[in-house]
């Protein structure tokens, strides 16, 4: 919508597109109030936000180029629209949530390689698609290349979701893709006779940063890595408000952990355990009674009453457990430090167990095209209700009222003013000078493009969940997130990995010493190790972004000087799940409107009437663009971003959380 359209009164401002700020608008617009929804940037989702592979390549050159806008003439305007008795309160310009970014290429830059491996690359990934279609029963992501790659299997792998959000603008990407291995079905039939195990080794260490460059409209690659607890609370949340309709989910594969040099799969599901040939026979009976223990444990506080102010390390340990099973308590099913107090241990021990086989063997999903169409999904939610956006829009200064110390109005960056009730700002927006302290944690991240697996395993498509325990004493332990192709966040061929830690340094400093350990890196672009090296086992780097995030989770209200009704919200914090950030959300929501209830489920479409003409028969979803003004001007903004309509969480197969659509 254009500025001169904007009207000039709102209830709520909303000035950012992060997940908090998205949740709070999509609430507020869902019970009646009058959104206006803006964001600097010219993407949805902030920090939150997804990239394609050459959308994250502008970004970081966006980032290197950013200044400190000069204001004074914008100043001028906005001071001569303060009136007698009302007071101004500056926004900041400049981004600076993010610091420290690094970016390192190891993929080879001669486009001579990309030209002699394109036959094998062409014909790989149909046997590739064909395999995972047998395996993930139509998964969208292979499902796509199939119908762009074989024609005789588009009628069975092709889904309304991809017509929707991703099949027409990928079948224009590779036109010069298909045709090859269309003129050579001689060569894929062979490949489906043979064994797969030597093409992808081949292919996988052949791809080059052109080819990247290419398929990059087939990456979507998270600025935050996040996991959803089957139980936790944003999946309840998007069932509740039935967000989760606008979104479609994987469920991870399994759990793995670094241990003695080498990355191991992680029994914590009853099957799991059974069949694990890690274990012996009575570490296996160990750790079943401590797990079933562990459940309930609220109701044996003898067992552990002890030890409430001790490490639960010590605890383990009391309880005669091996150090096998001390380490994948520790840090891959609790998640914890080595000095995390017990009863805090056994309640992260318990939620991982409680979360268990809701919707598969992990208790983790993982939203397909990435993390940021969860935010994507709110701010539709808002939209259909009336909520307005802007992109690339921003607030100047805040218009405060002398005598209630309250935010009236906000002037923006077109110099328009318009009043408002509530102002809720990202807090990134905010100035130094408007803080109480400026000291804060920072988030250490890296992004890698690889070439294979950690571990390698008769599937090629499982999203991986690695716990990396710290390498040395004073390191801080690292989570790390390994993706598929058919999880839409890579193309085939390449895995996504994201690594994350609580900042003691640089992420470079941080989070390398981890990489050089796990991967292989490559001191020459396109270099590979030599024949018999141990370093020919690991996957190797493609691409590597380090960059730190500033985390202010530990900020509450007090730490900001701003007017009673300014509402802040912090960025993502260090932890695996998104739940501060929903329960901030609520927080705020409650705080605005106190008797209101917080997301209630959005009606069915088939249940909407409009103007008195009675239920409409069953139809298309919410994603239509057809239903409202604001879905459809939300949906231009989004253009290729735009999240595609899926069915509810809770419809899915518990094994399977890539749900067929019914409609």
């Amino acid at each position: 919508m254009a500025a001169e359209d904007l009207p000039s009164q709102f209830d709520v401002v909303i000035l950012g597109t992060g997940l908090t700020e998205s949740v709070i608008a999509a609430a507020c617009s869902r019970v009646g109030q009058s959104v206006l929804h803006l964001d600097r940037r010219n993407y949805y989702a902030g920090n939150w936000a997804s990239f394609t592979f050459n959308g994250l390549l502008s970004w970081i050159e966006q980032y290197k180029n950013q200044q400190e806008v000069q204001i004074t003439e914008l100043e001028q305007v906005w001071r001569s629209l303060i009136d007698e008795g009302e007071d101004a309160v500056p926004l900041s310009a400049l981004d600076s949530s993010i610091s420290n970014l690094e970016v390192f290429c190891y993929a080879s830059e001669e486009e001579e390689k990309e030209e002699e491996m394109k036959t094998p690359l062409s014909s790989f990934q149909p046997v590739n698609a064909e395999t995972v279609s047998e395996e993930a029963n139509g998964d969208s992501t292979e499902a796509h290349d199939t119908v762009t790659g074989d024609d005789t299997t588009a009628s069975d792998a092709k889904t309304p979701n991809e017509e929707h959000e991703v099949s027409e603008p990928k079948e224009d990407q590779h036109t010069s893709d298909i045709s090859e291995p269309s003129q050579s079905q001689e060569e894929k039939e062979s490949q489906l006779s043979s064994s797969p195990a030597d093409p992808p080794v081949e292919v996988q260490k052949k791809i080059t940063y052109q080819k990247l460059v290419k398929e990059g409209r087939r990456f979507n690659i998270d600025l935050v890595s996040k996991l959803m607890y089957s139980r936790g609370a944003l999946v309840d949340l998007l069932i509740k408000s039935n967000v989760s309709r606008y979104a479609e989910f994987k469920n991870i594969g399994r759990i793995l952990t670094y241990r003695n040099g080498k990355v191991e799969q992680v029994p914590c599901s009853r099957a799991d355990v059974f069949a694990s040939k890690q274990l012996t026979v009575v570490e296996k009976r160990m750790l079943m009674k401590f797990l079933t223990f562990c459940l309930d444990f609220e109701q044996h506080p003898e067992e552990y009453q002890d030890y409430t102010e001790k490490p639960f390390r010590e605890f383990l340990k009391n309880k005669k457990l091996t150090e096998n099973l001390q380490h994948f308590i520790l840090h891959s099913i609790a998640m914890v430090t080595q000095h995390t107090l017990t009863e805090e241990g056994l309640k992260a021990t318990q939620h991982f167990l409680r979360c268990l086989g809701r919707y598969g063997n992990t208790p983790f999903l993982f939203p397909l095209y990435g993390l940021g169409e969860i935010p994507q999904c709110f701010c539709r939610m808002c939209a259909v209700f009336g909520g307005i956006y802007c992109l690339r829009h921003s607030v100047e200064c805040l218009v405060v009222d002398k005598v209630s110390n309250k935010v009236k109005a906000v002037i923006d960056t077109r110099g328009q003013r318009i009043s408002c009730s509530h102002f809720v700002v990202e807090d990134s927006y905010i100035r130094d000078e408007q803080r109480q302290s400026t000291a804060y944690r920072q988030i250490s991240r890296a992004v890698l493009i690889t070439d294979r697996s950690v571990l390698p395993s008769e599937s090629d498509q499982q999203i991986s969940m690695v716990t990396i325990p710290p390498l040395e004493s004073s390191a801080p332990a690292v989570r790390m997130v390994e993706l598929c192709s058919s999880s839409m966040t890579c193309m085939p061929g390449t895995y996504l990995v994201h690594l994350t830690c609580s900042s003691s340094g640089k992420a470079q400093e941080d989070l390398a010493p981890v990489i050089s350990q796990l991967f292989h890196v490559s001191t020459i672009p396109g270099e590979e190790p030599s024949e018999g090296a141990e370093e020919r086992s690991k996957p190797a780097v493609l691409w590597v972004m380090y960059f730190n995030m500033r985390d202010t989770s530990a900020l509450d209200s007090s730490s900001y000087s701003l007017p009673s009704n300014v509402h802040v919200c912090t960025g993502p914090d260090d932890s695996l799940c998104s739940d501060y950030s929903i329960k901030l959300a609520e927080s705020v929501f409650h705080h605005i409107l106190p008797d209101e209830e917080f997301c209630p489920p959005a009606p069915n479409p088939e249940d909407i009437i409009y103007d008195g003409d009675g239920p409409q028969a069953e139809g298309p979803g919410f994603d239509e663009s057809t239903n409202t003004e604001a879905d459809k001007s939300l949906a231009e903004e989004e253009g290729n971003s735009e999240p595609a309509e899926m069915d509810s969480v809770t419809q899915q197969a518990p094994l399977d959380m890539t749900p067929a659509s019914e409609e």
